[in-house]
């Protein structure tokens, strides 16, 4: 039997099967010919690959990740040696130069100060008082901006295009998330020729409430200048479609494939995943670890079920829903259950969300003062801060229910964290908003989905979920186990890695012509073994990045 993904080393994968022929893949597809592997190594290095985020992982282990991603690319750099750049989160003279590398594993990571004069404008206002709500869909949360605000998200992004083409020969580039919308086309404005992906971690909105955000036509067509653009859900890849098509020149489009006057971009679903032997194996050692911590919040449950969520500090996390719905929910069976919500600070420095934690912290200390019982049990254990991963692992696991209940999520990956931390033989029960990412990967079946502006049916899920039979518990576990087991976090790393550099091994002149076009498009196409066997040789280019002007004999859409 074949070892798991994340067992393996890149070359020796499952990712020589590429994406499904449909706009992106929520399980693995074929690639050229069923059961035709081809060996990733010797298709490119590795590490000449970067990048580039807005956040870069600490080097401590114990130190908490800051996010979904930060704990999926740190994997990349440690175990194939790309170069991983973001901001330092300070402010500096502007200066292109590169700091000094710190080695992570294999790879590197660099972090750059961002120009003082933009940092503002760029950070606090356009990306997260503009954008994240937008991308949210929380039209309500939608802070206009100025034009200067926005001429600083520009000059960021130009900023760091110009500090990446001082990188040297690297082959490709893999761009994170709304910070970097612009980026791949500012690289293109510097020459840079090499494949340039982009993934965005967040939803994406629908055309009508994207046009809220200034100059949103101008960030929709600046991602066509990216080879790939990466999505979470099909929702979400559809929605940038329609935009795209809505506000942008299109030549035309086929599975997901968009002709625009910037050449090609290849539009798919990545839903990203977690590494469940890792988070099961932590969960272990948690028990063990932390004992000390998890019996201390067993003891004063005081007889009741215990419930947890993880959410940084944002309106988008549905917190405050959450907290009325225990408070329905205890209204109802007094001393039933408790929350252990975990809660750490975000983005401090933008006013909204210093608000959106004051308004927290009275929703919880009113339940607590209304629904203490004598014996000193209260309903909500409320904990601001990071936690190690590892520590994490033990709570999900002593938590019989889970609640996930953002008002719009890209995946959010502490559902799956809860699922795969959970007791083999007596697992809890995860209650999901039907507005996350991970709803698409888990059906009602599974997970208890609910609508997260309704806290009373999330009252009434987490009441189902704490008296659910151990037989059915099992079942829904197992379930989404085999989910997570099948498509981890190094397998959604990988298929996006593969499909940045898809193409390159056909050849430099098919890539001019219908054939590129073709597999682009998803067309099942069978290699030459000679082309096969030459995959290694080919010249580094923008794989199948090619200017309509510039594509001998290409027809109609049915061409594809």
């Amino acid at each position: 039997m074949d070892r798991p993904s994340f067992d393996q080393p890149l070359s020796g994968s499952r990712l020589g099967r590429a994406q499904q022929t449909d706009p992106g893949p929520s399980r693995r597809g074929v690639f050229a010919q069923e059961g035709e592997r081809i060996d990733a190594a010797a298709l490119w290095p590795i590490g000449k690959l970067v990048i580039v985020s807005n956040r870069v992982a600490t080097a401590d282990p114990n130190e908490p990740k800051a996010g979904g991603l930060a704990t999926a690319l740190e994997s990349v750099v440690n175990r194939f040696g790309a170069v991983w750049i973001g901001s330092s989160g300070k402010a500096g003279y502007g200066s292109e130069d590169l700091p000094g590398c710190e080695q992570r594993g294999k790879g590197q990571v660099i972090r750059l100060d961002l120009p003082a004069a933009h940092y503002g404008g760029y950070y606090q206002h356009f990306a997260n008082s503009t954008l994240w709500p937008a991308l949210h869909s929380l039209t309500e949360r939608v802070i206009p901006c100025s034009a200067e605000h926005y001429e600083s998200y520009c000059q960021v992004n130009a900023f760091m295009a110009k500090a990446l083409a001082g990188l040297g020969n690297r082959k490709a580039f893999w761009v994170h998330d709304y910070h970097f919308l612009p980026l791949g086309k500012e690289l293109r404005k510097l020459g840079v020729n090499r494949p340039t992906g982009f993934f965005l971690h967040t939803p994406w909105p629908t055309p009508d409430v994207i046009q809220q955000v200034p100059h949103y036509d101008a960030l929709v067509d600046s991602m066509l200048w990216y080879d790939l653009v990466g999505f979470q859900t099909y929702g979400d890849l559809s929605n940038f479609l329609a935009c795209a098509h809505a506000h942008c020149e299109i030549v035309e489009s086929k599975n997901g494939v968009v002709r625009s006057n910037h050449g090609l971009t290849r539009c798919r679903k990545f839903p990203i995943g977690v590494d469940p032997q890792q988070l099961a194996a932590d969960a272990e050692k948690s028990l063990a670890k932390y004992k000390a911590d998890i019996s201390s919040i067993q003891e004063k449950l005081n007889g009741a079920t215990l419930a947890i969520g993880v959410d940084r500090l944002d309106y988008t996390k549905g917190i405050d829903n959450r907290i009325r719905a225990f408070d329905l929910l205890l209204a109802e069976d007094p001393h039933s259950v408790s929350l252990l919500q975990i809660a750490p600070p975000s983005r401090t420095d933008v006013p909204m969300y210093e608000k959106y934690g004051a308004y927290i912290e009275g929703l919880v200390d009113n339940i607590n003062r209304d629904h203490r019982a004598d014996d000193g049990w209260e309903p909500i254990f409320y904990k601001k801060g990071y936690l190690p991963q590892a520590q994490l692992a033990g709570l999900y696991r002593a938590a019989r229910v889970g609640v996930v209940t953002p008002l719009r999520d890209g995946m959010n990956l502490v559902a799956k964290e809860y699922v795969a931390a959970q007791d083999p033989n007596d697992p809890g029960v995860l209650v999901l908003s039907r507005c996350a990412g991970a709803a698409e990967d888990f059906n009602e079946n599974e997970a208890l989905l609910v609508d997260p502006t309704d806290p009373r049916a999330i009252a009434d899920a987490i009441s189902r979920a704490v008296n659910m039979p151990r037989e059915e518990r099992l079942a829904r576990w197992r379930s989404m186990m085999n989910k997570l087991l099948e498509y981890t976090i190094h397998d959604w790393s990988d298929a996006f890695i593969r499909e940045l550099y898809k193409g390159q091994g056909v050849g430099w002149k098919a890539r001019l012509s219908r054939f590129a076009f073709s597999v682009c498009c998803g067309r099942s196409v069978a290699l030459p073994r000679e082309t096969r066997l030459s995959q290694s040789l080919a010249p580094p280019c923008r794989a199948l990045r090619v200017p309509p002007q510039s594509a001998p004999g290409y027809g109609s859409e049915a061409d594809l």
